[in-house]
């Protein structure tokens, strides 16, 4: 019994202290290196992957012509890598519960547009 243990020797004599500090900050540093390197390379492929540009001239929601009206101002995003121009803000809760047949029309009113484009 009189006989201890090295890690309760360890922790009386305050190096188990040390080293644990020292070990939960090299993790940390590292975790945060991690972390890091990971963020830098989503905001590398965020800007090589470029959205499609939007082609219309209207609201995709609304068909208003986009900034017709002064005191409203237009909204972009991007939308699974497809530009998106709304006439106004409050349109993106009606985009958002339509989004799927609206990028399907956006689709049908972009291959107008070129195939219009190429007859001219």
């Amino acid at each position: 019994l009189k006989q201890r243990l090295p890690v309760v020797e360890a922790m009386r004599s305050g190096t188990y202290m040390k080293s644990d500090r020292l070990s939960k900050l090299i993790t940390s540093t590292l975790l945060a290196m991690v972390m890091a390197s990971a963020a830098g390379a989503a905001e590398t492929k965020d800007k090589e992957a470029k959205p499609k540009p939007y082609t219309l001239k209207t609201c995709l929601v609304s068909d208003e012509k986009l900034d017709s009206d002064p005191s409203m101002k237009s909204y972009a995003f991007t939308h699974e890598g497809q530009e998106i121009k709304l006439c106004c803000k409050s349109c993106l809760k009606d985009f958002n519960k339509n989004s799927k047949k609206l990028i399907k029309k956006l689709a049908e009113e972009t291959a107008k547009g070129e195939k219009a484009k190429k007859k001219a």
